[in-house]
């Protein structure tokens, strides 16, 4: 399992062991444009997904705050994302996501790509209850670098998205609202022209209301050359 430790804005401290992750795919707010983001995958031939939105189930040790992403080819790469996350006590927390996913293997399956490479999560985060009335004036941004050149690939904000209120319902019908669990909410859209395979990624959840930012950021590293 894994333990996280989150600073809220008061200077407390949440610790949070992990007992699930669950990843969102296809959860655009607009399902119009989720079902032509399907058909334009299909044609990359990443497999379309039984319904949508999706939910994908990954090991809980993925869950992780790091600096470094290890990773096994040249075709490995994150996503801008939120992360609901409840604490010891039940509590809601919102913070900053990557989820950094193989897109070799997302061809075989989505659900195999998303267990491949690490949930990389803030150690920052908010008590939902005090954004959550503004929550679609959030923005979501990711940066990648290239050569020492830092690039926006996402720009967007959290009116893009299902809701953290949404997914909270679908986990409370499962049982699975429990503390420990997190779940990744799924991504806005990339720019065109910017490469994601890129070798340092870096997300950030802004509050325009306050001025506060939760940001991440981690550099992706080549894993040797195996032997064998």
């Amino acid at each position: 399992m894994a333990l996280l430790s989150f600073e809220l804005p008061d200077g407390s401290t949440r610790e949070v062991d992990v007992v699930q992750v669950l990843n969102a795919g296809y959860a655009g707010r607009s399902q119009d444009d989720v079902a032509a983001h399907v058909a334009e995958l299909a044609e990359l031939g990443v497999p379309a997904p039984s319904t949508t939105p999706a939910l994908y189930p990954v090991s809980p040790y993925l869950a992780q705050q790091t600096g470094q992403v290890g990773a096994q080819h040249g075709r490995t790469s994150g996503e801008a994302e939120w992360a609901l996350v409840v604490d010891r006590d039940g509590e809601l927390l919102l913070t900053a996501a990557c989820d950094h996913t193989d897109r070799e293997l997302e061809v075989h399956g989505v659900a195999w790509s998303k267990n491949a490479g690490p949930d990389v999560l803030a150690r920052r985060a908010w008590r939902l209850a005090d954004v959550e009335d503004r929550l679609d004036t959030l923005t979501l941004r990711a940066w990648v670098t290239h050569d020492g050149d830092e690039l926006l690939i996402q720009n967007g904000t959290l009116a893009e998205l299902l809701t953290p209120a949404y997914w909270a319902d679908v986990l409370r019908g499962r049982g699975d609202l429990i503390p420990g669990t997190v779940l990744i909410s799924g991504t806005i859209p990339m720019r065109d022209g910017v490469d994601q395979f890129a070798g340092r990624w870096r997300v950030e959840l802004g509050d325009p209301a306050t001025g506060d930012v939760i940001d991440l950021a981690y550099d992706v590293v080549p894993l040797p050359v195996p032997i064998g």
